[in-house]
């Protein structure tokens, strides 16, 4: 794999959190990995992106691309050689652009499905909607922005949220062959994120009685974040532990 750093601009980023129970979220990842837990509960999700002027750090950013991209969540920890390291692990990455599909797993870490996307956008609200092409996934969601994080059983205020999800800022995603991890970090000198408040949550992955029992996730709250540049570095991939 190629591997080259991208830098773009996170023209807007949801990322709506659900408190899941740990044992629910225990069961959906691999070994050597385990939910990271808030207060009692594992902190699952859907991350709503759209990227903008994405290329190589190298490329000037006309040639960037622009893409809405979707990936569905688990916070998760691990124990690495310097003690307990953190980041989310990503069930799927869905994504409305060809090129980001072909290229991911490729020339960048993280296997991509295909989706389509309906997005609905003001200044106070964001409705999200997709439907991934292989019919397994859909989603929609509509948040508004609020002056400060309220109704949250995982966080008590926007800046123990923004300080729990910046400090989780690397990705490992499972690739179709089921023998390794993918794995990207987000990197920037300009995190930024506003409080939200979640006015309906739909998904069939977390809606799933077969994934999630009733009771064993519920929509907690949402985290805004628009018009930050970013760089994503690739990582090395792992392994991926046998039971």
């Amino acid at each position: 794999m190629i591997q080259p750093r991208l830098s773009s601009v996170i023209e807007r980023r949801l990322l709506v959190n659900y408190r899941v129970t740990p044992d629910a979220a225990a069961r959906l990842l691999p070994a050597g990995l385990r939910p990271q837990l808030v207060r009692g509960h594992a902190v699952a999700g859907i991350c709503l992106l759209r990227l903008g002027s994405a290329r190589p750090t190298w490329a000037p950013p006309r040639v960037g691309l622009r893409s809405e991209n979707a990936a569905h969540r688990i916070s998760v920890e691990w124990d690495g050689p310097d003690g307990v390291e953190t980041g989310v692990y990503i069930t799927r990455r869905d994504t409305g652009s060809r090129i980001n599909s072909l290229a991911g797993g490729r020339i960048f870490p993280g296997e991509h499905g295909r989706a389509d996307f309906t997005v609905h956008e003001t200044p106070d609200e964001v409705r999200v909607a997709l439907a991934t092409r292989d019919g397994e996934i859909r989603v929609d969601v509509t948040a508004e922005v609020t002056d400060e994080l309220r109704g949250s059983e995982l966080f008590t205020d926007l800046q123990e949220a923004s300080d729990f999800f910046r400090a989780g800022a690397r990705g490992l995603s499972p690739t179709a062959s089921g023998r390794r991890l993918d794995a990207m970090e987000l990197e920037t000198d300009a995190w930024q994120v506003e409080a939200g408040r979640v006015r309906s949550a739909r998904s069939t992955f977390f809606d799933d009685p077969d994934r999630f029992p009733p009771g064993t996730a519920t929509p907690d709250s949402v985290l805004v974040m628009r018009d930050v540049a970013a760089r994503w570095r690739p990582l090395p991939a792992r392994a991926m532990a046998r039971c």
